[in-house]
């Protein structure tokens, strides 16, 4: 499976230093020009395993794409590519056009929760923490129980 990302999930892994685990769950994260200057704007040095991958100069907009930034419509672009691609981003409005077009999408905390599942971490909760303290990282309360739910580390709240 090819998989492609915009820059949030990759910035925050770095700066939390768990960007291992992208390697771990994908191998290879193919990025866009527009997200590659995303990360070097930011990060001295990016793990090998991120690769720069341009998209095409005279590639069109994909519908639904327009009011995106450039970062995130250049990676549903590459991630539109091929039907075996996954693409990560938080983004709403990304992940809304990226549905629209049939490209799956996970997100950070997805991707979190796919570690665990996977056996590559013991803990959603502490890995969640350790995102939000040195990844600047920002989860509603609703979002992490979720996560935790998913993970098997929570009973589902009482419904109403």
């Amino acid at each position: 499976m090819t998989v492609v990302s915009d820059t949030t999930a990759i910035t925050t892994l770095i700066k939390a230093g768990e960007e291992h685990l992208l390697r771990d769950l994908f191998g290879t994260v193919l990025v866009p020009h527009a997200v590659w200057g995303e990360l070097v704007a930011f990060h001295s040095t990016l793990p090998d395993f991120v690769t720069l991958r341009v998209v095409p100069e005279k590639a069109q907009p994909l519908p639904g794409t327009e009011t995106l930034g450039r970062g995130e419509a250049e990676a549903i672009i590459l991630a539109s590519e091929s039907s075996e691609t996954l693409l990560i981003t938080d983004d709403r409005k990304a992940r809304a056009a990226a549905s629209r077009l049939g490209i799956p999408c996970i997100g950070l905390v997805g991707l979190i929760v796919k570690a665990k599942q996977d056996g590559r971490l013991s803990s959603v909760r502490a890995e969640l923490e350790t995102l939000e303290k040195l990844g600047g990282l920002y989860l509603s309360n609703e979002v992490k129980t979720k996560a935790l739910v998913l993970a098997g580390e929570a009973s589902p709240p009482p419904s109403s």
